[in-house]
């Protein structure tokens, strides 16, 4: 025995729940999940640079690059892995990628993109919630309060300090928002359960979605046909926040910190803005810096036992 698991190849301390209790694996594995947040950050940049392609259209698009980025690596694992991958890892593998997208778009349909952006942000802090949930996991104070942190932040950060006042004519997007903060943080913490499947196998998640993405499309959409310009703005988002992104978060939630992971992913729209602004597409006003106060004093804050851990390495 070479010390690898049969049918995935992983090296068997990467797949016992107790590896993730290693110091140094966890840290790493916590890290290449934070370039996620990184890379969700140009997001919205790049999609201002899609033009008018519609949602769907998009996501199916972005989706099969992200997929076809992976699949070498999947397929070199052999048909026979992807057959003997449990059910449950499918189910929530797709249901994760495909049901954040779908109600996501739900609720931008249905309610003001501020109120129902909001709402879907609340899914870093369910996350930390939900971890405790998590066999070895221990919540303490510190990390609710770096996420609760982090969510005033967010609130500034997209309502621009003006506030925001929920209505009842718009309560499906309301929901739809809220069910989207559930399903990606139900994801994320589920996804924990499954650290045999290897990171490859995100590619299929990807072009499932795609294929799913683009049946919403056909039903729901006028096709938009893109430029040159639009095409490379959509190879970047399939590189990146929309296909990169979900292979390192993939290995980020199955083997790191969630609860930093999630009161990391505050830094997202932050970033984002901050993106935006130095390309000229937003203004920097006082909400943006009070909400980097916030979200970098969440995120110190959420990140105190790792802190203490270090200086007692030191």
């Amino acid at each position: 025995m070479d010390g690898r698991d049969t049918h995935t190849g992983i090296p068997l301390e990467e797949t016992t729940p107790g590896s993730a209790a290693r110091p140094d694996h966890r840290l790493k594995a916590t890290g290449t999940g934070a370039v996620a947040v990184l890379l969700w950050a140009s997001l919205a940049l790049l999609t201002t640079l899609t033009g008018h392609i519609p949602p769907f259209q998009l996501t199916a698009m972005a989706f099969t690059v992200g997929g076809l980025l992976g699949l070498p690596r999947a397929l070199r694992g052999g048909r026979a892995l992807a057959r003997e991958l449990p059910g449950g890892a499918w189910a929530l593998g797709i249901g994760g990628l495909f049901g954040y997208h779908f109600f996501y778009f739900l609720a931008l349909r249905n309610a003001p993109a501020v109120d129902a952006g909001l709402l879907a942000y609340l899914w870093p802090l369910l996350i930390v919630v939900f971890s405790a949930l998590l066999p070895g996991e221990r919540l303490r104070w510190w990390h609710t309060a770096g996420a609760v942190l982090g969510l005033g932040g967010t609130f500034l950060l997209v309502t621009g300090g003006q506030g925001v006042q929920l209505r009842g004519a718009y309560l499906l997007g309301y929901a739809a928002a809220v069910v989207c903060a559930l399903v990606w943080a139900a994801y994320s913490v589920a996804n924990r359960r499954y650290p045999q499947v290897p990171t490859d196998m995100v590619a299929y998640f990807c072009l499932a979605t795609a294929a799913l993405a683009a049946v919403c499309h056909l039903l729901f959409e006028t096709t938009v046909r893109p430029d040159p310009g639009q095409w490379l703005a959509v190879l970047a988002l399939g590189i990146g926040p929309v296909g990169g992104a979900f292979y390192v978060w993939d290995h980020g939630t199955k083997h790191g910190d969630i609860r930093l992971l999630g009161t990391f992913s505050y830094f997202a729209p932050l970033l984002s803005t901050a993106l935006l602004v130095a390309a000229g597409r937003a203004d920097a006003t006082w909400p943006v810096v009070a909400a980097g106060v916030l979200i970098a004093g969440g995120a110190l804050l959420a990140s105190a036992d790792v802190l203490r851990a270090a200086r007692r390495r030191d």
